[in-house]
């Protein structure tokens, strides 16, 4: 079969894309775990300002394709910082990449935080409150454990779709495996082998992480 062909052919160069693959999905995904936590905080504070400020980043966020998000950051984002302050500045593939990767999982984090949040008892903070904590510390102590518990299904599905997303930046020139998928269907005219391949490295990866989730799940119930 072509597959086992192409994959001692084409997977030292696969797996290299793979490597920026893991790594950018990786850095974004720690980066939006801060994004998302600031955010969630932020849109349930009882400052006005903060609260605009997150609906506005999350409604731009869920309301634009992340296609579209990447090429604006990429190509976009160079000219409007050259009109507003006369600077040449240019963002790298990567630089951009990661920032794509961040501002929409951050997004889409600080919901999945601002649902936990809200689910758990609001008896728990009044009774907190009562006995002398603080807001922000019976939030650290009393909610946010609880929250955590609550959210972590959804936060393992967005680090899913946080890596599966991360090949759509091949279109900005990412090297990633789709990238090197594409250069080699190019030159060797095996599409069915080679996305076959990459589809495989994709359900293994996904696999491994499902499983591990599954029993940090078990762990933090019992």
């Amino acid at each position: 079969m072509d597959l086992i062909r192409v994959f001692s052919e084409a997977s030292p160069t696969l797996l290299k894309g793979l490597s920026t693959t893991i790594q950018i999905t990786c850095y974004s995904l720690v980066l939006a775990l801060v994004i998302g936590v600031f955010a969630c905080l932020f849109g349930i504070s009882r400052i006005k300002p903060l609260q605009w400020i997150t609906k506005f980043y999350i409604w731009l966020i869920r309301g634009t394709p992340m296609l579209v998000q990447a090429f604006y950051i990429f190509f976009a984002t160079p000219i409007l910082l050259k009109m507003v302050f006369n600077a040449d500045i240019r963002i790298d593939v990567f630089t951009a990449s990661l920032i794509t990767l961040t501002l929409n999982a951050g997004a889409y984090m600080s919901e999945i935080f601002r649902g936990a949040i809200e689910s758990v008892n609001k008896g728990q903070m009044e009774a907190a409150r009562s006995l002398g904590l603080s807001y922000s510390k019976a939030m650290v102590k009393i909610i946010l454990p609880q929250a955590v518990r609550i959210c972590l299904p959804s936060l393992v599905n967005q680090c899913i779709i946080t890596l599966k997303d991360s090949t759509i930046l091949y279109a900005i020139g990412l090297q990633e495996v789709m990238y090197y998928g594409k250069i080699y269907v190019g030159r060797t005219y095996e599409t069915l082998a080679t996305y076959t391949l990459i589809a495989l490295f994709f359900l293994v990866i996904i696999s491994i992480l499902t499983i591990v989730s599954r029993y940090v799940e078990r762990r933090i119930k019992y």
